[in-house]
């Protein structure tokens, strides 16, 4: 009898371990479809793009890129249904802000000016619509940037959730910048600009009345400074993305299958904090896939990650960036992280949402 190869002593490609999935058939929307997941993407990918079909949305980044006049801008547009509207560090006005600067912000693009529209809830208390504009202006002012014009409707009581936020937004980019998840290359150094799971904590400590032995508060922050400091040392950035919905798993997830390219975490560099950590492990969930409002992830090439990190250790909102892993030609595609003990896991996209209506 011939010489059979042991399975168990052959070497694994990760790329292996997870098992594809066919489309799932759903006849009518659920909350994972908003969840930034799996099915968030086959929503966009088999409804929303077949539907629209252009090259601009095609690239499915945080943020457009168009030409217009000769010039290259950055244009994004998000909304905002967070429960509750206020909670540790924020509320939905600074998302609302925060949010779209940021995708501009991970184009290159410096934020010029915002849209906001308000749905606002029969019976809602004029002063919690005040508080809201508020907000925003503040964060805008933070931000550097200019709400310029807005829109508002009102649904009768029991028809929305006191008040929801759109807002749109467009920016500059730069010449010599191009940022895209395409870019993502074997090599590339991966940097996250600090600690994870901060926000997706907040919210829920606040809508469960949970207490994790420490007050934790959301990241919300606007990264468009952060990314003109890293731009200053190098325009070759390959890639930029803030992981909100889904958290650093989704984004790195859409990153390493956008390129091609393999993503290799190591767990002991991952900055989460110590109450994340634990409200994470008293909940059964993974600090990777919670959500955040004000970290960003970036690919650099190796030969410029020193001066990158540095500036944005120089930087306000990157005080605390660390290198977390690097992307490799072996197992393209596929997010994997080296654990504590030793072991290797498959960092998947998430299927639905852990956290419902965190942004």
């Amino acid at each position: 009898m011939a010489d059979t190869a042991d399975p168990r002593t052959e070497p694994v490609d990760p790329a292996d371990w997870s098992c594809p999935v066919p489309l799932r058939d759903h006849p009518v929307v659920v909350m994972g479809h908003g969840g930034g997941g799996a099915l968030s993407a086959e929503l966009v990918e088999h409804l929303f793009v077949p539907a629209y079909g252009n090259e601009a949305l095609a690239g499915l980044r945080d943020s457009a890129e168009v030409a217009l006049g000769g010039a290259r801008l950055a244009f994004s547009t998000d909304s905002y249904v967070v429960r509750p509207l206020f909670f540790p560090g924020g509320g939905i006005g600074d998302l609302a802000v925060n949010g779209t600067v940021n995708d501009l912000a991970m184009s290159g693009a410096r934020a010029a000016f915002l849209s906001c529209a308000f749905i606002v809830e029969e019976g809602t208390e004029m002063s919690v619509v005040r508080r809201v504009a508020q907000a925003i202006g503040t964060a805008a002012a933070a931000a550097d940037v200019e709400v310029v014009t807005g829109d508002t409707k009102v649904v009768e009581a029991g028809h929305g959730d006191g008040v929801y936020v759109n807002t749109a937004g467009i920016g500059l980019i730069p010449e010599g910048v191009d940022i895209r998840p395409h870019r993502a290359a074997p090599g590339d150094v991966v940097i996250v600009s600090g600690p994870v799971g901060q926000h997706g904590v907040a919210i829920l400590s606040v809508r469960e009345g949970l207490e994790f032995g420490a007050e934790v508060c959301s990241d919300t922050a606007p990264l468009g400074g952060l990314v003109q400091a890293m731009l200053a040392v190098t325009p070759d950035l390959h890639a930029l993305r803030d992981p909100t919905r889904g958290g650093l798993a989704a984004a790195l997830n859409e990153i390493a299958a956008a390129s091609g390219t393999g993503v290799v975490l190591s767990e002991r560099a991952l900055p989460v904090p110590e109450a994340v950590a634990s409200a994470c492990g008293f909940l059964g969930l993974d600090p990777l896939y919670v959500a955040n409002e004000g970290r960003l992830v970036a690919f650099v090439p190796r030969e410029h990650a020193d001066a990158v990190l540095a500036a944005m250790h120089a930087h306000p909102q990157g005080t605390e960036a660390a290198v977390i892993g690097e992307c490799v030609a072996d197992h393209p595609g596929t997010v994997v992280a080296r654990t504590a003990l030793g072991g290797t896991r498959v960092v998947d996209l998430p299927l639905g949402e852990q956290l419902p209506r965190i942004c």
